[in-house]
């Protein structure tokens, strides 16, 4: 994923109405919320970095708890697709896929949440 990518996925995770900063979650400069004394998402210095791991948890998190569901996941899926690898979500009845990174279903799901 380029950095304008993750620099649009977090755009968008920043808009999404379920999203909020928690404990951990790293700007695309590498700071912690916490240490991100300007925290606004209104440039891509500010923006959640969608490829760090643990911003990855914690959007997780943010899933499970928009949609009620301690079981939503995303997953990979390289059988199941002939037209390709992709990445998929879950979250109570309700499935999505054909994603290309793991960000991307991540937010998605977010973004889809009630």
């Amino acid at each position: 994923m380029t950095d304008e990518e993750a620099d649009a996925l977090g755009a968008r995770l920043a808009a999404c109405p379920k999203f909020r900063p928690l404990p951990g979650l790293r700007d695309m400069q590498g700071r912690t919320w916490e240490q991100s004394l300007l925290w606004r998402w209104s440039s891509s210095i500010d923006r959640p970095d969608i490829r760090e791991p643990a911003t990855k948890g914690i959007v997780l998190a943010l899933v499970r708890e928009a949609w009620g569901d301690p079981h939503a996941s995303v997953w990979y899926d390289s059988e199941y697709w002939q037209s390709g690898n992709r990445w998929s979500w879950h979250a109570k009845e309700h499935s999505l896929c054909d994603y290309d990174t793991e960000a991307e279903a991540l937010v998605a799901a977010l973004e889809a949440a009630p």
